[in-house]
């Protein structure tokens, strides 16, 4: 359990900030890492055009603010007891604003907006591609921050005037929220910077070729700290202290650092609309040979881990399908019971590629096919089927980071992945889910007592900055298990099923034949 340090006679607290997609939260933490309040308020997201999504920056600050007070505020805690700010993010996600007034001059370009396809598209054509991928460890795609600061500067005439003067600032969400809460700091951590494709994850600095490339000047960027170092002090003026923001990390990171990953080989699974899969590689880089990103894991006591990252576009997105588009359940929870109640003799595979196939596909034409219906086919089966495909594409996943660490078998490093996995999101209550997941894994799937695992990971990362916490890599809290799964089917019954899986996928491959090239 982490401890407190000679402030225990007082209460400490640590305040966390969760920026998300669709709602920003606010959680305050004491001591033990026991969550002892919470505020969420949501925001509006836009879609200008098609394939662009954008939020508000103005909306995103204003839900940071009222949250941070409204936690404070409900929980009648004194001010002066708050001894560090904590801050975890969306990741990917633009934002540009002028130097010294703070304000924006476009809204947030969200990290799944597509605008910066055309653009990629030429860098692959020009054989950039390669170079992007060693340089960052990502595949040239819109889906991260350079090509969408570079559509800034070349649609924005306000960006562009601010930059020619020296006064344009570009940041990841967590870089425009320290500069709003100390009044103009530009500063972000390795994880957000090594989202952005204009970071050399090997030297840990903005690199000047990638700069030209995507055509973004260096001024522009923020100043580069570790996760665990001091960003600035949020203003007095704001909460009634100037409270130490001192814990920044990209919220799979943050998820990663939260279940306490730390060893060679530990992996994390988020499963909420997507699912997010981090593989702790050590202190080196591995470039992947299937297609994975290779990212910065965190920077804590001045050790940087890289980490392996498997993107599933869609995980609990499917019942979202099933429940508002589809309506065939009312809720999301309803389809654990479903499942249990399916027909065990259809054999219904659905390949939800609704927005294309993630990693280690990652096409982005691919569409959704459902294979095997018949007139007996019903809402359970199409339940069972969802859920199914989410356990399947985390199959791929895992095999591809299993192959990739089995590469590196023969360094320091080692080669052999944990003999469990943690999990966390909203869709880890599920126990369907997790029992066939543990199945078709063969593997351990480990669900914490927590699952706010992402707010866990900011907190830590503040506390262990202020000396409130043991050595976070052997006493994480969150590292306590509430549920366990264990595998309890045969290989034959997991490649007969992985069979029909991969004859959907290829049959759904086939019929969307991409109509450009797909990053690699």
């Amino acid at each position: 359990m982490a401890k407190s340090t000679a402030h225990s006679n007082t209460p400490s607290y640590i305040l966390a900030i969760d920026q998300g997609t669709t709602s920003t939260r606010a959680f305050l933490l004491d001591e033990t890492m026991r969550i002892c309040g919470v505020a969420q308020q949501e925001f509006e997201q836009h879609f200008p055009n098609s394939g662009w999504v954008e939020h508000d920056v103005n909306d995103i600050w204003g839900s940071v603010l009222t949250t941070c007070q409204d936690v404070i505020q409900h929980n009648d805690i004194d001010i002066q007891a708050i001894r560090g700010i904590g801050i975890t993010n969306q990741r990917e996600t633009v934002i540009a604003w002028h130097k010294t007034t703070l304000e924006p001059v476009y809204n947030a370009i969200v990290w799944q907006d597509r605008r910066g396809t055309a653009f990629c598209d030429e860098l692959r054509k020009r054989r950039l591609d390669g170079m992007v991928q060693q340089k960052t460890g990502l595949l040239v795609d819109p889906y991260f921050s350079a090509s969408k600061m570079r559509w800034i500067l070349h649609n924005v005439p306000e960006a562009r005037a601010l930059c020619d003067e020296g006064l344009l600032c570009f940041g990841t969400v967590d870089s425009y929220l320290i500069a709003k809460l100390s009044g103009g700091a530009h500063v972000t951590d390795v994880t957000n910077a090594s989202r952005t494709q204009l970071f050399n994850i090997q030297s840990l600095q903005w690199d000047p070729a990638l700069c030209d490339v995507f055509e973004i000047p260096m001024a522009s960027l923020p100043a580069v700290q570790a996760c665990d170092s001091l960003f600035a002090h949020a203003d007095a003026g704001l909460f009634g202290a100037a409270i130490p923001i001192c814990g920044v990390a990209g919220d799979q990171q943050a998820a990663l650092i939260g279940q306490g990953c730390f060893n060679v080989g530990d992996i994390k699974s988020t499963y909420g609309t997507g699912c997010f899969a981090l593989l702790n590689t050590g202190t080196h880089p591995v470039q992947s040979n299937n297609r994975l990103l290779t990212t910065v894991a965190y920077q804590i006591d001045g050790e940087v881990h890289y980490a392996l990252e498997g993107s599933i576009f869609v995980a609990g997105a499917a019942i979202q399908w099933l429940r508002d588009g589809l309506q065939v359940i009312d809720s999301a929870a309803q389809s654990e019971a479903c499942a249990q109640q399916a027909d065990e003799h259809q054999s219904l595979f659905l390949v939800p590629a609704f927005t294309g196939l993630g990693a280690p596909y990652w096409n982005s034409d691919a569409r959704g096919a459902l294979f095997g219906i018949t007139r007996a086919t019903s809402a359970n089966e199409l339940c069972k089927a969802a859920l199914e495909s989410i356990v399947y594409q985390s199959v791929d996943l895992f095999t591809s980071m299993h192959d990739d660490l089995s590469s590196m078998a023969h360094t320091s490093q080692g080669g052999a992945l944990t003999n469990a996995i943690r999990v966390d999101g909203g869709m880890v209550a599920n126990d369907w889910l997790m029992q066939f997941l543990a199945d078709m894994l063969n593997t351990q799937i480990d669900v914490p007592n927590s699952i706010e695992t992402t707010v866990l990971g900011a907190a830590y990362l503040a506390g262990k900055h202020l000396g409130m916490y043991n050595d976070v890599r052997s006493d994480s809290n969150n590292a306590h298990i509430k549920r366990t799964f264990t595998p309890s089917k045969d290989a034959a019954w997991r490649a007969a099923r992985l069979m029909q899986w991969h004859a959907a996928v290829n049959s759904t491959l086939q019929f969307h034949q991409p109509n450009e090239p797909s990053p690699s």
